[in-house]
C-alpha cells in the first residue's frame, strides 16, 4: 500500500472515529463490542480502502463495517442465545444515519457525552471517559494532561465503563427538567477537550486545531439544546480563544506571544460572534466562571493592539473570577494583568506570594511568569534562573523553544 494512501486513510479514521464510536454505541447498547466493531470496521478499511478507493461517506461506510462485523462476532459467540438473537434483529433492521443525516449524528454525540457525564461517575472519571471516547484522544495524551501515570486513567476509563453497564446508565440525553444538575460536568468536559487542543500538553505540536474544532461543534450542539448562560459563555470563550488561532505560531512553528501577535491574522468574524456571546452570557444576573473568561477573552480580542488593551478592566474580570474560582492559576494570571497595568514589580510581587505557597512549584508557566518580571525589571541573572527553572519543567516543544529563545535573548543582554 502507497505511503500516502495509509496515511490519508489513518487521517480519515482519526477524524471519524469518535462519530462513528457514538453511533456504534446507540446501535450496540455498550461501549466494549462498539469499540471492537470500530476495530474490525477500521482493519477492513485498510484492507478494502486503497484496493477499491476510498468510499464517498467514509463515516457511513464504517458505521455500516462495524455493524456487520458486529453481527458475525455475536453469532460466532459461543453463548449466542435469545437476548443475542433479539440484538441481531435490532441490527439488522437498524437505520444507520450517513454523512447527510446531521441531526441524527449529532444526536448519538450529544447522548454519548450526557453518558460519558453521569453524575453517577466521578469528575475524574467522567473527564477521562469524555476526553477517549467522544475526542479520541490516547490514553497517554490524556495521562500527559493530567500529569498522572498512563495506568490511572486507563484504570478510571475500565471502572467507568463498567459502572455504565452494571449500572444500567441509559445512552439518551436527559430530559429538559433534568439538564441543569447535569449540565456543568458536561461544560468542562468540552473545556478540557478545547484545552487538549489548545495548548497540547507534551510533545512537537503547540496547537491541534481538530481538537478546538470539535470542542466548539459540540458545544453549538449544546447550546441548540439548552438555554444556559454558561453554555454561551464556553462557546464565547472558546470561539475567541481559536480565533487568534492563525497568529499563535510563526513560520517555523513557535510560539508567539500574545503581545506580539499580528492582529490582522486573527479571525475577526469569530471574534465578534464570541463578543456577542459573552453580551448575552453576562446579561444573566447567574453570570459564571466560563463566562467571565469569556469577557476576559473579548477584552484582548477586541484591543487593536496590547498598549490599547484595557488591562484594569481585565484585572476586575479576574477579581470577580477569584470570587467565584479561588485557583492559585487564576491568582498568576490576574499577576501578569496587574504587570501589565501597575508595571512588573507589582506583578512580580504577586507572582512571588503565590509561588511561595509551593503549589505551582511544578508548573513551568509560574517560572516564566515570574521570568518575564524579572526581564523587565533588568534583574537578567535572576530571570535567567527562573527561565532555566521552566525550561526543566516544559515537556511541550514549542514552548521548550519560544523559553530558549528568552533565555538566549537574556544572554545577549
Amino acid at each position: 500500500m502507497p505511503e500516502n494512501a495509509t496515511a490519508r486513510i489513518e487521517a480519515i479514521y482519526r477524524a471519524e472515529a469518535p462519530r462513528v464510536l457514538a453511533t456504534l454505541i446507540r446501535l450496540l447498547d455498550g461501549f466494549d463490542r462498539a469499540e471492537e466493531a470500530l476495530h474490525d470496521a477500521a482493519i477492513a478499511a485498510l484492507d478494502q480502502w486503497p484496493r477499491q478507493g476510498i468510499p464517498a461517506n467514509p463515516r457511513a461506510w464504517l458505521v455500516s463495517a462495524g455493524r456487520f462485523k458486529a453481527i458475525d462476532r455475536i453469532r460466532r459467540d459461543v453463548r449466542f442465545d435469545a437476548v443475542s438473537a433479539q440484538l441481531v434483529q435490532q441490527l439488522e433492521l437498524a437505520t444507520l444515519p450517513d454523512d447527510t443525516d446531521t441531526p441524527a449524528i449529532a444526536d448519538d454525540q450529544l447522548r454519548l457525552i450526557f453518558t460519558c457525564c453521569h453524575p453517577a461517575l466521578s469528575p475524574d472519571a467522567q473527564v477521562a471517559l469524555t476526553l477517549r471516547e467522544i475526542a479520541g484522544l490516547t490514553t497517554e495524551d490524556i495521562a500527559a494532561a493530567y500529569l498522572v501515570p498512563s495506568a490511572t486513567i486507563a484504570q478510571r476509563i475500565v471502572r467507568a465503563k463498567a459502572k455504565i453497564r452494571d449500572a444500567g446508565i441509559p445512552y439518551t440525553v436527559p430530559e429538559p427538567a433534568d439538564l441543569p444538575d447535569r449540565i456543568e460536568a458536561v461544560l468542562q468536559v468540552l473545556y478540557l477537550i478545547f484545552n487538549a487542543g489548545y495548548s497540547a500538553g507534551q510533545g512537537d505540536t503547540a496547537i491541534r486545531a481538530d481538537l478546538c474544532a470539535e470542542a466548539i461543534r459540540l458545544c453549538r450542539l449544546l447550546v441548540g439544546l439548552v438555554d444556559e448562560p454558561e453554555a454561551f459563555g464556553l462557546l464565547a470563550l472558546m470561539l475567541l480563544n481559536d480565533a487568534r488561532r492563525p497568529a499563535r505560531l510563526d513560520a517555523s512553528g513557535d510560539l508567539v506571544p500574545l503581545t506580539e501577535q499580528d492582529r490582522s491574522r486573527w479571525h475577526h468574524a469569530q471574534i465578534a460572534e464570541g463578543a456577542a456571546l459573552v453580551q448575552r452570557a453576562i446579561r444573566d444576573r447567574r453570570i459564571g466562571a466560563y463566562s467571565l473568561q469569556a469577557a476576559i477573552a473579548a477584552a484582548h480580542s477586541q484591543s487593536p493592539n496590547s498598549a490599547a488593551t484595557n488591562w484594569a478592566q481585565i484585572v476586575l474580570y479576574y477579581d470577580l473570577l477569584l470570587r467565584l474560582e479561588p485557583s492559585d492559576i487564576i491568582a498568576l494570571n490576574r499577576a501578569v494583568a496587574v504587570g501589565m497595568r501597575d508595571g512588573p514589580q507589582a506583578g512580580l510581587a504577586l507572582a512571588d506570594a503565590i509561588l511561595a505557597s509551593g503549589d505551582l512549584d511544578d508548573y513551568h508557566l509560574a517560572h516564566a511568569t515570574r521570568a518575564d518580571f524579572l526581564a523587565r525589571l533588568n534583574r537578567p541573572d535572576e530571570a535567567a534562573a527562573a527561565y532555566r527553572l521552566a525550561l526543566e519543567l516544559t515537556r511541550q516543544a514549542p514552548e521548550r523553544r519560544f523559553l530558549q529563545k528568552r533565555l538566549d535573548a537574556l544572554s545577549r543582554r
